[in-house]
């Protein structure tokens, strides 16, 4: 799950690399969204840790 914003990275590289720029945009806009999305939700679930 935390692989997706490099895959996103990886998409929106590709996509200006064929030229069409203003979509790898929404692609990186969208990629640093998940990625916030993604923080806070790890940041704030719980750790269970059985000893």
């Amino acid at each position: 799950m935390m692989a997706l914003p490099f895959f996103g990275v990886l998409v929106a590289c590709g996509l200006a690399w064929m030229k069409l720029r203003m979509i790898a945009v929404w692609v990186v806009i969208a990629t640093i969204a998940l990625t916030l999305f993604l923080f806070r939700y790890h940041a704030t679930s719980a750790i269970d840790i059985n000893l």
